[in-house]
């Protein structure tokens, strides 16, 4: 193929020969510049995203562990005590529908920055309200802010990092994901039993801060996304009728719904069924079974390599089937192998996340930001319905019905997998 004269080489040209360098000032201003994996861009901007998701999640799932203590110091049944987790990713959910057109105006860095100082805030806030139901007011404002983080940082490394190592990246942006709804957990639970939920809520508030200017200070500019004047909402309207159109996308979608549902509703409850007899854990006992999570940072990191090299429609469905065999495990009776259960859905929920997260930025054609939105806000309403819906099982029939409920949730992943690999196929 004919060389143009003073062409800049492109991201593939400069990986197979390393001599080669661009000279930004002079280069073609539609030709894409990657990140490349081993570049100082590369390792600020993972480094940035990670911290992204450490805070987005840390901060969300913080209060997971304190549902048993809301459910005693309010006088609300376990359902209720969910709410303090569903409202923020309820309206989480519709936050993130919005802020990927507004990202396409405002810009990446600035929103995911502006949605994490304000998030940070939020939980502190949380650590001095007096009231039950000012509490979630205040966690549903914090979705609503958390909301320009996540379908934003997906878009950023969908439009930044080479497409070929697009699927290790997003594995590590979600193992940061991994880590901070972990530490989330561990850091308030632990808290909780020491002194209380609100010095505990207040210390990741602080956490949360620290985290986000990190993020500011690290995150590379944009290289091959331009801001959009003004607001155009049939372009964003076209956009995301574009997707659903997709065959294979909104099956995807479903994905993330079925997967995160079944997750959430799991932690959720097991909290209720391991502070009775015969178990008995504390606060801090509690805490740290949601270390587990380690497993899920590994995981999804492994999973975006593998599949990377042997197909994301292999890797998968065999995440689903972990996480269905976690859940089933569960039944037992013994706390080690209660754990174990909690390690393999954790493992597989993560595999799953990953691999599908990867899977819409490679299918989606154009507007990743859109894919992104779209996949998420089925993700975190997954997150929401079913993690409230999950509350009445345990109500009806204890754990049994819990897996019962997440059982059939995995089932229908499944097939929303094997139907997605066909039509992504065609």
């Amino acid at each position: 193929m004919p060389r143009v004269a003073d062409k800049q080489p492109d991201a593939l040209e400069i990986q197979a020969r390393p001599h080669l360098k661009v000279v930004s000032t002079v280069a073609d201003p539609q030709e894409k510049q990657f990140l490349l994996r081993g570049t100082p861009s590369y390792r600020r901007a993972s480094l940035a995203l990670f911290l992204s998701g450490f805070a987005t999640f840390s901060l969300l799932y913080c209060v997971q562990p304190l549902m048993p203590i809301f459910a005693a110091d309010f006088g609300v049944s376990p359902a209720a005590s969910s709410l303090s987790l569903s409202l923020s990713t309820g309206f989480l959910a519709f936050a993130i529908f919005c802020a990927a057109a507004v990202s396409e105006s405002f810009g990446r860095r600035s929103l995911m920055f502006a949605s994490l100082l304000g998030a940070a805030l939020c939980t502190i806030a949380c650590a001095l309200v007096p009231s039950w139901h000012a509490l979630l007011v205040i966690r549903a404002l914090e979705g609503l802010l958390l909301g320009g983080v996540p379908a934003v940082a997906m878009a950023y490394l969908s439009e930044e990092i080479d497409p070929r190592g697009l699927g290790a990246s997003m594995g590590l942006y979600i193992a940061g994901n991994a880590f901070g709804g972990m530490a989330g957990r561990v850091v308030t639970g632990t808290l909780a039993e020491f002194f209380s939920w609100r010095i505990a809520l207040g210390a990741l508030g602080v956490l949360g801060l620290a985290a986000a200017i990190g993020f500011f200070l690290l995150l590379p500019a944009s290289r091959n996304f331009t801001p959009r004047k003004g607001f155009d909402a049939r372009f964003h309207v076209r956009a995301w009728v574009g997707h659903i159109g997709n065959p294979a996308l909104p099956l995807l979608f479903a994905i993330g719904f079925l997967a995160m549902g079944t997750f959430v509703t799991v932690y959720n409850y097991i909290g209720f069924r391991l502070v009775q007899a015969p178990y008995n854990l504390n606060q801090t006992e509690l805490g740290l079974i949601f270390t587990v999570y380690l497993f899920g940072i590994a995981a999804s990191w492994i999973a975006g390599l593998l599949g990377d090299r042997i197909g994301h429609f292999i890797v998968l469905p065999a995440g689903i089937a972990v996480a269905a065999a976690g859940v089933a495990v569960t039944l037992f009776s013994s706390l080690p192998l209660i754990v174990l259960g909690i390690v393999l859905l954790t493992s597989g929920f993560f595999i799953a996340h990953s691999v599908a997260s990867a899977l819409v930025g490679r299918l989606a054609r154009g507007t990743k930001g859109h894919a992104s939105a779209l996949y998420l806000l089925s993700y975190y309403i997954g997150s929401s319905v079913a993690g409230s819906v999950g509350g009445y099982f345990w109500g009806a029939d204890g754990w049994n019905a819990v897996v019962f409920f997440t059982l059939t949730l995995l089932a229908l992943g499944m097939v929303a997998v094997l139907v997605a690999a066909k039509l992504a196929k065609r």
